[in-house]
């Protein structure tokens, strides 16, 4: 076609045509050019006539007079300087000369040169992965999203657990930091759920667990993840700080998982929760999804890894302490409430990342749910009102100026009672009627059922009435046994009176 330029995507066309047997005419007819156009390309004169590419300046160049002189001998000296900052320097030195709109100019010309003579890059050798060789862990943060438990920011990370070869992942819900102790429990949920172990596992330095850490604190953590791994027939590697790519095959990962579980809160049209066991099922279906779709991969992997030892091993770390009279323990800046009958006693604690499992001795005595402070200047406290409501009981007005007084009050429901008595009633008598009605909820289990009740009284302005509530409310039964009494009739009496007489004869 006279006038128009053939361009490579023609010619191609058109050797393809000629390929499949079609004459000269009919091929250059199809792609839309002359037959003598065809006979040119088949000699190999005409590929694309196409418009030849520029190689040179439409305008003089605005860097020409510093580029040899001022830029260069900067690059050459240190590669790593931005584009940017050069161009801020050159500003700098030449008021005027070099307005913001020569920046883009000044960067494609720094990005050529660097290219051309800057210093090498980093390759990343892509690896080949082999059936049940590697397991990987890594910790991870959803940014995109942001989960509710009833209304309520649920702070927290998720433990990354994936096979390398088939893709097999785990995820558990971390609630506090990175620590050995959410590390070993995820480490160890996930390889009995996979029902085997592979050769090698590999971690990032863990550095956020090392962070708060003294020197023999951090060294009894790495013998303590190499003894972890060594249980389960692994060798323990990781990769160099700073170098995540080294961990590829779980942090690449990350995307696609907080994508889906993006996608999946999407679907279910919420990201409020009711409970973190609902939260936790949630996740457990994508993760299953993840699984289904790599069935194959799997069951293939599943062949190569070694069996599972008998037992798992510790995943928690221990500590020792001592009941205070307050029938309280200090848990790592965190004060929590122990039963009364404990006082005094020394307390074996092993911390793991939700909850606190207690000892006296080998005996297990408590579960306590475990909380996290913000950063080393905060404190907190988790108090349960039943472990010292029977003392309380016996002496209400230490209430009043209690140090875990709002603490032992157990929701807001309650402390708006609390409040409301303390305005209506005088001291003693709020306090009997606040320490009264806690103990009416742990001696008739019905904190739910009672704080509802108090809720109603309330919002119609009744003060709460002890007496009423424990009436209402309270379970107790006398100890006293039912008694079955009979009125025996008159006429026994009167073989009594005939054995006297004979006595008396």
């Amino acid at each position: 076609m006279s006038g128009k330029p053939i361009n490579s995507e023609q010619v191609k066309l058109y050797m393809r045509e000629r390929n499949k047997g079609k004459t000269q005419e009919k091929a250059a007819a199809q792609c839309g050019f002359s037959e003598r156009s065809g006979r040119r390309i088949d000699k190999g004169d005409l590929q694309s006539s196409g418009r030849k590419k520029r190689d040179w300046r439409t305008r003089p160049d605005p860097f020409a007079g510093v580029w040899e002189s001022e830029i260069i001998p900067l690059l050459c000296k240190e590669s790593q300087l931005t584009p940017k900052t050069l161009f801020e320097r050159l500003q700098n030195d030449h008021p005027g000369e070099y307005p913001d709109s020569k920046l883009r100019t000044f960067q494609r010309k720094v990005s050529k040169w660097k290219a051309l003579y800057g210093a090498d890059k980093e390759v990343m050798f892509r690896q080949h992965q082999i059936a049940g060789r590697m397991g990987l862990s890594d910790f991870t943060q959803l940014k995109q999203v942001q989960i509710t438990i009833v209304g309520v920011i649920f702070h927290h990370l998720l433990y990354h657990f994936r096979l390398a070869f088939s893709g097999w992942c785990s995820v558990k819900v971390v609630h506090g930091g990175e620590s050995y102790s959410a590390f070993a429990e995820g480490l160890q949920d996930a390889l009995q759920r996979l029902g085997g172990t592979p050769q090698e596992h590999r971690s990032d330095s863990l550095s956020a667990a090392f962070k708060n850490l003294s020197k023999d604190a951090a060294a009894d953590t790495t013998k303590r993840y190499e003894q972890l791994c060594k249980h389960y027939d692994m060798e323990p590697t990781r990769n160099n700080r700073g170098k995540g790519h080294e961990n590829g095959a779980v942090e690449s990962p990350h995307g696609h998982l907080k994508k889906r579980i993006h996608q999946g809160l999407l679907l279910r049209g919420s990201n409020d929760f009711t409970s973190v066991s609902e939260y936790e099922e949630f996740l457990s279906e994508i993760v299953q999804t993840i699984n289904r779709n790599k069935q194959d991969k799997i069951e293939e992997e599943l062949q190569y890894l070694q069996p599972l030892p008998l037992q798992r091993t510790a995943d928690y770390t221990e500590l020792v302490v001592r009941v205070s009279t307050s029938s309280t323990i200090r848990v790592r800046r965190v004060i929590y409430t122990v039963p009364s009958r404990l006082i005094g006693k020394t307390l074996r604690v092993h911390i793991y990342d939700s909850r606190l499992e207690v000892y006296l001795g080998s005996t297990h005595t408590e579960t306590l749910q475990r909380i996290f402070v913000k950063d080393n200047n905060h404190r907190a406290k988790q108090v349960d009102y039943r472990h010292v409501i029977t003392s309380l009981e016996r002496k209400p007005q230490a209430f009043r100026y209690s140090q875990l007084r709002d603490e032992l009050l157990p929701n807001d429901t309650y402390k708006a009672v609390w409040e409301f008595l303390d305005l209506h009633q005088d001291a003693h008598k709020a306090c009997k009627t606040m320490v009264g009605i806690l103990g009416l909820a742990h001696r008739a289990d019905c904190e739910e059922r009672l704080g509802t009740y108090l809720h109603n009284l309330l919002e119609r302005n009744i003060v709460p009435n002890l007496y009423k509530l424990q009436q209402k409310f309270d379970t107790y039964e006398s100890k006293i046994p039912a008694q079955d009494l009979t009125q025996p009739p008159a006429s026994i009496y009167d073989g009594l009176l005939v054995n006297v007489s004979t006595e008396v004869q």
